[in-house]
């Protein structure tokens, strides 16, 4: 593949690229890791970053997932006996969702070695309380209460990139600022800046103001739910006429369905226009903007899509 066409898989979809992409590309077998805290269900928002991670696989890295079963502890996701058992269920889910030749890490099978460590104290001594308090504002939980655990997971998690070996970090726009640190402190440890590629966030199926989570059911889709349960939440999910800015809906469009389909047809009767075929995420959007789709026939043809594409991962997971 040639390295425009790495590019163009790597840039899609993404909010942003930080750093020398044309670096990394040169390398022979680049390596990526993604880390995801193994808590809850694997929804729709973590399918965005597997699904950045199988554009990145197509374009020649090598990809590690880190199970950080650590960080999850640290930001207070559950007790160990819990959290173990959440690595065995995300590792499946993870799978099924197509990273099956993906390496996969758990956090503690190196995180507690002397050198780590070590590496960890460093960046310690360098990032002030107030930054590491500000680079968790996204990811925390019930932060206005932080504990000091969730002070040391942003110098964890960098030490992480150091460990992993990585060249490029993908992960959602949500940890900006622990990478915008990261950036700032790595050379303290002696390993280079990473890339970082940043993919958006899926709003929250209830409307603006929250992303979707798995802490909220009623705010997110799992990767265990069954098409009728699938339907039901898209058709009671936030959608106003006319408006893209922070529409699920339309997120779950760009983000997941048109990156697996080469087009999407809104089926209408034909008093309402007949069957529209649409050959790309822009074309929708503007068309939406427009009002020349309804809400209801967009839900109902995502939801269809949705379903096709989350039920092979649901049969293989179970």
């Amino acid at each position: 593949m040639k390295a425009e066409e790495r590019r163009v898989l790597i840039e899609r979809n993404a909010e942003e690229v930080i750093g020398n992409l044309d670096e990394v590309l040169a390398l022979k077998k680049p390596v990526v890791y993604c880390g995801y805290e193994p808590s809850g269900e694997i929804h729709l928002g973590h399918l965005v970053t597997i699904t950045k991670l199988l554009d990145l696989m197509k374009a020649g890295f090598h990809i590690k997932v880190l199970l950080a079963n650590w960080h999850a502890f640290l930001n207070r996701k559950g007790d160990w006996d819990f959290i173990n058992k959440q690595v065995e269920s995300w590792k499946k889910g993870c799978r099924a969702a197509g990273l099956k030749e993906a390496e996969f890490i758990v956090g503690t099978s190196y995180q507690r070695s002397s050198d780590y460590i070590d590496d960890v104290m460093t960046i310690a001594q360098t990032a002030t309380l107030n930054r590491a308090l500000r680079s968790m504002q996204m990811i925390g939980r019930d932060m206005e209460h932080a504990k000091v655990s969730q002070i040391v997971y942003p110098l964890m998690q960098i030490t992480d990139m150091k460990h992993l070996k990585v060249d490029l970090v993908q992960a959602g726009i949500d940890q900006r600022k622990i990478h915008m640190l990261a950036m700032e402190v790595l050379g303290k440890i002696n390993y280079k800046v990473p890339v970082f590629v940043h993919t958006p966030m899926i709003p929250s199926l209830q409307g603006p103001g929250s992303k979707m989570s798995s802490s909220v059911p009623e705010s997110m889709i799992s990767i265990r739910d069954k098409p009728d349960d699938i339907k039901k939440k898209i058709a009671k999910a936030y959608c106003p006429e006319g408006i893209a800015e922070d529409n699920p809906i339309l997120a779950v469009a760009k983000l997941i369905v048109f990156s697996r389909i080469s087009r999407l047809v809104i089926k209408r009767p034909e008093k309402y226009g007949g069957n529209l075929e649409l050959k790309s995420y822009e074309e929708l959007e503007e068309k939406y903007r427009e009002k020349k789709i309804h809400p209801l026939d967009l839900k109902n043809a995502v939801a269809e899509e949705l379903c096709k594409i989350i039920e092979p991962i649901r049969k293989e997971f179970f």
